[in-house]
């Protein structure tokens, strides 16, 4: 059962063939099974899945489903406000927190009528490359459970890719969804900024936070949007041009489709990802497309403007963790600066207090226009370079990541080069563009991820995209033997 995908279960749903139950209870038990291998999950809340299900069933009995996602088990990154049910963002510092309210993506997915089955581990406050940094312990990666599952969606990554779950929300800050999703041979994607309502996601940098799905295929990827979407004017980011619906043209021929190839992508890249890569690119000029080489002047530059606007933003975001309102606070403080400085000093993981210190340092007086201010400069650069290219292309593509998933452990002690396993997803989420990564294929036995960035709102574009990719090519359908 858990070999299928979401838009199959479905199917079964609706033609009578499964029940939301038997599928709540298939994945638990997979959960129960592969799990202590993986530790994908923080926590699992069975009866909350069990009540679900079952009310599912009930609906669908009476003709009354909900929506296609009605009845199919799903799980959230613990970065996503739950009503009263425990949200860590994978710290110390949330690790006794239990929302008032759920997350608006979460109430969407419920009207839905998905079925939760927990709450996903992530780096500390979304802020890693590998889910190393998780206050619960590193994450696996299951196609090799010595190697990291990316971050800071690595415990969805996982999760999706072991099918323990069909499908599970994410977020993407700069990389962390399609990051964990190539290093794990599933499809994520990150929508245009202010497509998704970020009320109710613990923020880490709020001009850069987007939320989004993880699944299999690019075809779930569209059911799920379509369900996860909608204007919310909680969120003072949220846009009205966002897309309701966004399966209306999976099957849209790539016949007339110019594709990008960033010069700046292939210079440095290892010859084996070059190679992978091109041979996506060929496969999408076998359906249709053109290919074109592009240049993208500012791509050297958005590893350090990413690092400089993202910490920046953390370090102001994170300043209301206190020891004061809520979370954790320290025992016994002396006074109210020992209770600040020791509330934070022991809530918060390493990397947290890296970034903030990056950040409190950047927006410092006699710091801020030489590194904040020059940030936001370049940011605007590598904005107009992409708008740029898209008079001159309809996607780019890519690789997602430099190389395969690395062994866990290997970069825990070198911030830079865990920095630059970003290096091709950051400058997305700086000019606000969507992009997805699919499957691309296997190097040493791991997967690897090929990205499509397109212009703002494109998103029912991409999709088409990588699903007629995915009608040719069967990687999106191949499990870790571990976890069959």
């Amino acid at each position: 059962m858990h070999q299928h995908s979401v838009a199959e279960l479905s199917r079964l749903l609706a033609q009578g063939e499964t029940s939301a139950e038997a599928l709540c209870e298939h994945y638990l038990a997979r959960i129960q099974e592969h799990d202590s291998a993986l530790n994908s999950f923080i926590r699992v809340e069975a009866e909350h899945a069990k009540q679900a299900a079952r009310e599912s069933d009930k609906r669908r009995a009476t003709g009354k489903a909900l929506s296609p996602l009605d009845g199919i088990p799903m799980a959230h990154k613990d970065l996503f406000c739950t009503k009263n049910i425990p949200t860590t963002a994978a710290s110390k510092m949330l690790e006794s927190f239990v929302p008032s309210y759920s997350a608006t993506i979460v109430e969407h997915l419920e009207r839905a009528g998905a079925v939760m089955l927990g709450k996903l581990s992530m780096d500390e406050f979304a802020m890693g490359s590998s889910n190393e940094r998780s206050y619960f312990g590193a994450v696996k990666n299951p196609w090799n459970h010595e190697h990291i599952p990316g971050g800071s969606s690595g415990g969805s990554a996982a999760a999706v890719a072991a099918r323990l779950v069909p499908y599970a929300t994410g977020s993407d800050t700069g990389g962390s969804i399609r990051q964990p999703a190539a290093f794990c041979g599933v499809t994520g994607i990150k929508p245009t900024y202010g497509t998704l309502s970020r009320y109710g996601m613990i923020a880490f940098a709020s001009s850069l936070d987007q939320p989004g799905p993880l699944a299999a295929s690019a075809e779930d990827l569209a059911l799920i949007l379509n369900q996860m979407s909608g204007f919310d004017p909680k969120d003072s980011t949220a846009s009205r041009q966002t897309h309701t619906v966004f399966d209306g043209e999976l099957d849209r021929p790539l016949q007339g489709l110019t594709i990008g190839l960033p010069k700046a992508y292939f210079a440095d890249l290892d010859p084996t990802m070059s190679e992978r890569i091109h041979a996506v690119a060929k496969q999408y000029e076998a359906l249709g497309a053109t290919l074109k080489d592009i240049t993208l002047e500012y791509n050297d530059v958005a590893i350090a403007t990413y690092y400089l606007i993202a910490s920046a933003e953390a370090s102001s975001n994170l300043s209301r963790y206190d020891g004061v309102r809520y979370g954790y606070r320290c025992d016994s403080p002396k006074d109210l600066l020992d209770l600040y400085q020791r509330s934070r000093g022991e809530g918060f993981g390493d990397e947290v207090k890296r970034r903030i210190m990056i950040g409190t340092h950047a927006l410092s007086a006699g710091y801020y226009d030489a590194y904040y201010e020059q940030a936001r400069r370049a940011r605007r650069a590598i904005l107009d370079d992409f708008n740029a290219a898209f008079n001159e292309v309809d996607v780019i593509l890519g690789p997602t990541t430099p190389t395969p998933a690395f062994k866990l452990g290997d970069k825990t002690d070198d911030p830079v080069q865990m920095f630059l396993g970003d290096l091709y997803t950051v400058s997305v989420n700086l000019a606000g563009l969507p992009a997805i990564s699919h499957p691309a294929g296997f190097i040493n036995g791991l997967p690897v991820g090929a990205q499509l960035i397109g212009a703002h709102f494109s998103e029912p574009r991409l999709l088409s995209i990588a699903h007629q990719y995915q009608q040719v090519n069967n990687d999106h359908r191949k499990l870790p033997e571990a976890h069959q």
